[in-house]
């Protein structure tokens, strides 16, 4: 699951090294996918370090769920049928392409119906301080963070999340993303017709799109 989505299982929750640790293992993979650490297992003397562990775990617990769900299967798998053709001669993996749209189509899905909240998960993220996010990711092993946090601000100031209430923005971001694999991943066409794909996809499982979240949460409270 992507950013907004992985926040969703904790909109309600005040506390900002929680939420960071929601979504900081995707914030470091994008920051360098170089980056290996597991501090999943590890506890911490401080308990603002091991609330950022706590959401960590949650992060890799949504995220098992909603890659073995049926939900996740089928339909990643029908949109990279969709998408394939429209990419002809793009070096971006259909499977790949398949699986990260339809983790944006849910982000904007939650933006759209106002299930989540961007302002409010931006105003988490930068009431934390710096400091104890560089003493967590130094416990768990790394130790050159200025990458990261290179990386990190930026996140926090371009907001590109905003992007996703627009439709026609999701095109873009899967091109973004797939910029830091390819170096020339889509043309204009492609962009055009992976648009128009992903739009009436969209529109195809706006009706029932929250049963994969509640089928998550279920599993979450009963863990």
């Amino acid at each position: 699951m992507n950013f907004l989505s992985h926040y969703y299982f904790d909109r309600g929750n005040t506390n900002c090294y929680h939420i960071l640790g929601t979504v900081l293992p995707d914030l470091l993979k994008n920051a360098d996918k170089t980056i290996i650490i597991h501090p999943e297992k590890l506890h911490h003397p401080n308990p603002v370090i091991n609330d950022i562990i706590i959401g960590w775990r949650k992060h890799l617990e949504v995220d098992r769920y909603f890659h073995s769900s049926v939900f996740f299967i089928t339909r990643s798998h029908e949109l990279k049928l969709r998408l394939k053709p429209a990419i002809a001669g793009s070096p971006v993996k259909p499977f790949f392409l398949g699986h990260i749209a339809l983790e944006l189509v849910l982000d904007n899905l939650l933006l759209t119906t106002g299930k989540v909240s961007v302002d409010g998960f931006y105003t988490l993220l930068g009431s934390c301080n710096n400091e104890i996010i560089r003493q967590f990711l130094n416990f768990a092993g790394l130790q050159q963070t200025d990458k990261f946090f290179s990386f990190y601000e930026k996140f926090k100031s371009n907001r590109y999340l905003d992007t996703y209430v627009d439709t026609q923005q999701i095109a873009y971001a899967l091109k973004r993303i797939c910029m830091r694999v390819w170096d020339d991943p889509f043309t204009p066409r492609h962009e055009q017709e992976m648009s128009a794909i992903i739009t009436t996809y969209r529109g195809s499982i706006y009706d029932d799109f929250t049963l994969i979240f509640d089928e998550i949460a279920g599993l979450l409270r009963n863990d």
